[in-house]
């Protein structure tokens, strides 16, 4: 599967300078940057919100989560949430899972978190599973006349840690030293 048609007239229209990653079938920003090789903090997620009656994407580096409350705040909206994915469909025509953080395709606001300027490059959902697009940051921010604002927090993917083993004789937890 190719980036889609639409996706592409409207980067060569508005940006010119970008590279499109062709990868392996993915659906989340993680398995991005897995297949990709790339860390997670160069990979961008694109969320759909809706805040009061209206519809936004926040994008955030994939190693952060979205603070709702913050977000709120920097919108100054009464009521926001995350909408149903069939909404990505009806409304905007597009898979779920698939939304691009391209407002200007979609004739909505773009609300980037400031943590995003910590990196030069940015690679962005193409539409697909299978394309990504990579560009510079302050490409992107300035295509989308993209809004900053701080509403991304850590506590993103952890490592799994395994528990350590009991002893068989104490019921004592046994723990190695380093």
């Amino acid at each position: 599967m190719a980036i889609p048609a639409k996706v592409k007239s409207y980067l060569d229209k508005n940006l010119g300078r970008y590279e499109v990653l062709t990868h392996k079938t993915v659906y989340t920003a993680y398995d991005a940057a897995q297949t990709l090789r790339r860390e997670l903090k160069e990979i961008a997620k694109s969320l759909l919100i809706a805040a009061d009656k209206a519809y936004i994407i926040a994008v955030i580096p994939a190693h952060l989560r979205l603070d709702l409350g913050k977000l709120k705040q920097s919108l100054k909206a009464k009521k926001i949430s995350i909408p149903r994915e069939q909404i990505m469909v009806k409304v905007f025509k597009v898979k779920p899972g698939a939304m691009t953080a391209f407002g200007g395709l979609h004739k909505v606001e773009v609300w980037a978190d400031k943590s995003l300027l910590k990196t030069k490059d940015v690679i962005l959902s193409a539409g697909s599973f299978t394309d990504s697009v990579r560009m510079k940051v302050k490409d992107f921010l300035q295509m989308e006349q993209a809004k900053l604002a701080n509403f991304a927090t850590r506590g993103g993917y952890k490592l799994q840690v395994k528990p350590a083993k009991k002893s068989k004789s104490s019921g004592k937890v046994k723990s190695k030293s380093r």
